[in-house]
């Protein structure tokens, strides 16, 4: 039987070699047939401690590793690729310059006569 290979984003990253990545599915409401997102948290291994908290990553199935752990992540990260390829995008976009104020009026004294 085929591994199931799930793709999610990191939501922790604290302790060594383990992640937490949550998973999102859509399912539809029985009675109100609206579209609804379910997720769920998973444990998964990760050798070299590369996954940061924000990444999207892929994770496949595997032996148990310890009593929660039975996901092991895959190699590519998504997350990481697409905020680079954005970086230079954004540094080629240049703001307009900032209209001058108008220089203001002194207001005129009311002086007592």
């Amino acid at each position: 039987m085929p591994k199931r290979v799930l793709t999610g984003i990191v939501v922790s990253d604290k302790a060594d070699k383990t992640i937490t990545v949550r998973v999102e599915r859509r399912v539809m409401h029985p009675v109100y047939k609206k579209f609804i997102r379910r997720s769920k948290k998973y444990a998964a291994h990760d050798e070299t401690n590369a996954c940061k908290t924000g990444d999207t990553v892929r994770i496949e199935e595997c032996r148990p590793i310890s009593k929660s752990k039975r996901w092991v992540v895959l190699g590519g990260d998504a997350a990481p690729a697409a905020k680079e390829a954005a970086a230079p995008a954004a540094a080629k976009e240049k703001k307009a310059p900032a209209r001058p104020r108008a220089a203001k009026t002194p207001k005129a004294e009311a002086t007592p006569e």
